[in-house]
C-alpha cells in the first residue's frame, strides 16, 4: 500500500495530539502529587499549553524555585503512572544520560539536570521528555495558570518575562552544531508581537550561570548589539527547516531574513 502525504500529515498530527495529551496528563499526575510546591513550568510546551504559542513542543522544562543539591524527580513517577492508569495509557518512564559536548552547550546540557522519557506502551514513537533543572538560575517569579484538561487543575508557571529571558539566553548561547534551532528565533518574534517584555535581571542570573565571561552589567542597547550580532550567522533558509514541521502553516516563514529579525529586535521591550 502506498501511503500519501496526506497520509503522512494525518499520522503526524495523530502523533502531536496524543503527545499533548500525554504532557496534559503529566502535568496533572505531578500537581496531584505536590510538585508544583517546590517547582514550575516552562520553556515552549508552557508557552503552548498556557500562553498561546502557536507551535508544538515535546518536552516538558521545569525549574526547582530554589537549588537543590541532591533532589530527584523520582519521587513523583508513583503520582504519575497512577494518572496515566486513570487515563487509561500504559507507560514507560526511562532516564536518559545528558553528554555535554561543548562549553557553549553546557548551559543546557547541565550534568546536574535529570532528563526522562515517558513513552506510551501501546504506541512506543510516542512519547515526552520531561526535564528539571536542579540548579536553576534565579530572579524569576512565578505564577499559577489553569488547566482545564483532562481535569482543572492549576499549575505553576514561570511568568513571560522570565520565559522572555531564557528564550534570549538560548538565542545568545544554545550550541547550533549542524542545524540551527529555528523554533528559538520563531519564539522569539512571538514574545515581541505579543508584546510581552524581558526580564533583564533574570536573563543576567542566566548568563552569570552559564558564562560568567559575558555577565557584565545588561542594558537595553547592549542585549541588542548581542542579538544583532548572533543574528549576523544565522542562516534563517537552515532556521525554517528547523520549526516548520511544528508549525501548521509554513507560509508565514516568507518574512524571515535577517533583516526582519534585526527589526524585531528593535520592537523588543524590556522591563523596567
Amino acid at each position: 500500500m502506498i501511503r500519501s502525504d496526506a497520509d503522512d500529515s494525518d499520522e503526524a498530527q495523530r502523533q502531536l495530539a496524543i503527545r499533548e495529551a500525554m504532557q496534559k496528563i503529566a502535568l496533572n499526575g505531578l500537581q496531584r502529587g505536590g510538585f508544583f510546591s517546590e517547582a514550575a513550568f516552562y520553556g515552549g510546551t508552557c508557552l503552548r499549553i498556557f500562553y498561546g504559542l502557536p507551535r508544538f513542543s515535546e518536552d516538558l522544562d521545569f525549574s526547582l524555585l530554589d537549588v537543590a543539591q541532591k533532589w530527584s524527580i523520582e519521587k513523583y513517577f508513583k503520582d504519575l503512572e497512577r494518572e496515566f492508569e486513570a487515563a487509561g495509557v500504559e507507560i514507560d518512564i526511562s532516564r536518559k544520560k545528558k553528554v555535554q559536548e561543548s562549553k557553549i552547550e553546557s548551559a543546557f546540557l547541565k550534568s546536574d539536570t535529570s532528563l526522562y522519557h515517558i513513552s506510551n506502551k501501546c504506541l512506543p514513537h510516542v512519547r515526552i521528555k520531561l526535564e528539571v533543572d536542579t540548579r536553576p538560575p534565579l530572579g524569576f517569579e512565578t505564577e499559577y495558570k489553569l488547566l482545564l484538561q483532562p481535569y482543572s487543575t492549576m499549575i505553576r508557571c514561570y511568568m513571560p518575562a522570565d520565559l522572555f529571558a531564557g528564550k534570549v539566553h538560548a538565542l545568545l548561547y544554545r550550541a547550533w552544531k549542524k542545524r540551527v534551532k529555528g523554533r528559538d528565533w520563531f519564539d522569539f518574534a512571538w514574545f515581541v508581537q505579543k508584546g510581552f517584555p524581558l526580564n533583564l535581571t533574570h536573563l543576567q542570573k542566566r548568563i552569570e550561570q552559564s558564562h560568567p565571561e559575558d555577565a557584565g552589567d545588561l542594558t537595553d542597547d547592549g542585549i541588542r548589539q548581542r542579538l544583532m550580532a548572533r543574528i549576523d550567522h544565522v542562516d534563517f533558509n537552515q532556521a525554517k527547516q528547523d520549526v516548520i514541521p511544528f508549525i501548521p502553516d509554513p507560509h508565514i516563514f516568507d518574512i524571515w531574513s535577517r533583516e526582519y529579525f534585526r527589526q524585531i529586535v528593535m520592537l523588543m521591550r524590556t522591563t523596567d
